[in-house]
């Protein structure tokens, strides 16, 4: 092959209708694929988020090479990788000499940095082209913020709705006359509440070859690597898919803010991951979604829930990012200094809510948003943790997670540290809210009922604690406001005994080794 298009995939871009292969030519081109140590250890990430992303490239190569592309991979142990995109770029060139480089926009920061300065570095056309797999461009995004005072999802939400016309009439109106159903989206669980069993995928050779370098490359990384069951293909994605429209969706809406022990999943999709690296399409899986209720066969209140994730906040999010980076990873508007505490690594708590979603982090990989929001989240904003640590942890924990979803989720949604650009609010709350959203409470070494003290829940004194310190940026916000009447009208004494008690708690925490989340 005499000078082809060299066209490098990145992990997160396992999709066969990718940008840069579109209208390319089997006898012209020839598609790179890198595994990096750079990308597995930015952060050290969960084994088994290392593990789904190396298994879903080596299927998705082994699929484009049946096909007939020609695929150049290059394996994490390869004896010449240079472990990073840049050097297998420039190691790729050499072996190809080719004409130009097709490149798909990436989806962080820090590596379209590096893509960036692809030109100066080859001596060839180098193509960036726009992640199309998105509904929103950047530039359409940055066109709908300018000259907003604030850049609220909701209204983002109905713009994509009618861009798509998914859940809208032909006069552009809302399906059943209103556009989010998120108040009847928050019932508590029941006794004894449960979902079927999600589809669990056991790993084929190529995955339990990736499960073996990744024990042996990553052991000292966090999280337990089997049982190994997500989707790495896009026939099991599908087959994931087909079992959550099937048998989820219909109670997904009413119970996806409840809170079960022992039950990670519920009623939630699962299929993140899967949207994340590019085995699925979230327009397609909201086209699907909007046909089970066209069908009956599930309410308006779980499909729009399902739809405003993917087309209202995903691409919000998205969009968020990459107009506030590279200053959002610093933001602090709130001062938050305090380290992480150890039990995040480790779980060891008595507090039974933040427990159970860090034995569900650890061995799944995953937690769902109102684990992360409501009580991980929660209580790290509540008790001030520094949202670089915050950052890292929630970067390095999850497989769903890669920087441009995470860091606006977490430094602008959980922390507050933007400074409301994003939120309406903080997303405080004292144990109440944990209490009457999930069962973790009943069975709690601490009490949800008892306010300070010995035994006292620590969420009760951390909440006022952090409404106290921040009273002069939250007062005026009409969402929050008039919980000061509340604290003011209980008197200097109880005030005293719930600053005492947040910081004896606060005074019992031990901080993480920072080597848990970044080497060195």
């Amino acid at each position: 092959m005499a000078s082809p298009i060299l066209v490098p995939i990145l992990g997160d871009q396992l999709t066969r209708d990718l940008a840069s292969l579109r209208g390319r030519t089997k006898d012209d081109t020839v598609i790179l694929m890198m595994e990096v140590w750079d990308e597995a250890t930015y952060v050290k990430h969960h084994k088994q988020k290392i593990a789904l992303v190396l298994s879903a490239m080596r299927h998705f190569a082994a699929e484009l090479g049946q096909a007939g592309w020609q695929v150049d991979y290059v394996r994490l142990t390869d004896e010449d990788n240079a472990h990073s995109f840049t050097g297998e770029v420039a190691r790729a060139v050499e072996r190809h000499s080719p004409r130009a480089i097709h490149v798909v926009e990436a989806g962080e920061w820090r590596v379209q940095e590096a893509i960036e300065e692809w030109p100066d570095k080859f001596d060839c056309e180098i193509d960036i082209q726009p992640d199309d797999r998105f509904l929103c461009s950047k530039a359409e995004f940055n066109s709908w913020a300018e000259g907003r005072k604030t850049l609220r999802m909701e209204y983002f939400y109905r713009e994509m709705r009618r861009k798509t016309g998914i859940l809208v009439d032909d006069e552009g109106k809302p399906e059943g006359g209103e556009w989010n159903y998120d108040s009847e989206n928050r019932k508590p669980p029941k006794d004894g509440l449960s979902a079927p069993q999600r589809p669990l995928f056991e790993p084929d050779d190529v995955t339990r070859e990736v499960l073996d370098l990744v024990e042996e490359k990553f052991g000292d990384h966090f999280g337990n690597l089997e049982p190994f069951c997500w989707p790495v293909t896009r026939d099991q994605a599908e087959e994931a898919a087909d079992a959550f429209f099937a048998e989820r969706l219909p109670k997904f809406g009413d119970y996806q803010d409840a809170m079960v022990h022992g039950e990670d999943d519920l009623f939630h999709s699962m299929l993140s991951t899967s949207i994340n690296v590019g085995l699925l399409d979230p327009v397609e899986l909201c086209r699907r979604a909007e046909e089970e209720y066209n069908k009956g066969n599930a309410p308006l209140n779980a499909v729009e829930g399902f739809i405003r994730q993917l087309i209202g906040w995903r691409e919000y999010v998205r969009g968020f990012y990459w107009r506030f980076m590279p200053g959002l990873e610093s933001d602090n508007a709130l001062n938050a200094q305090r380290s992480l505490p150890e039990f995040f690594w480790t779980g060891e708590t008595d507090m039974r809510c933040l427990a159970d979603s860090i034995r569900s982090t650890r061995a799944n990989a995953h937690a769902h948003h109102i684990q992360r929001l409501m009580v991980l989240g929660n209580f790290a904003l509540i008790a001030g943790i520094s949202p670089r640590d915050v950052q890292d942890w929630y970067l390095a924990v999850y497989a769903d997670a890669f920087e441009w979803v995470e860091l606006p989720n977490v430094a602008a949604m959980v922390l507050y540290a933007d400074g409301g650009k994003l939120a309406s609010k903080p997303y405080a709350a004292s144990g109440n809210y944990i209490n009457k959203m999930s069962n973790y409470c009943a069975d709690c070494a601490y009490s949800v009922s008892k306010k300070t003290g010995e035994g006292a829940c620590p969420f009760n004194a951390l909440y006022w604690r952090f409404m106290d310190r921040h009273r002069e940026r939250l007062e005026a916000n009409p969402r929050v406001g008039r919980i000061f009447s509340t604290w003011d009208r209980m008197g200097e004494d109880k005030q005293r005994e719930y600053l005492d008690s947040a910081e004896a708690f606060l005074g019992t925490l031990t901080p993480a080794n920072k080597g848990w989340a970044r080497a060195g």
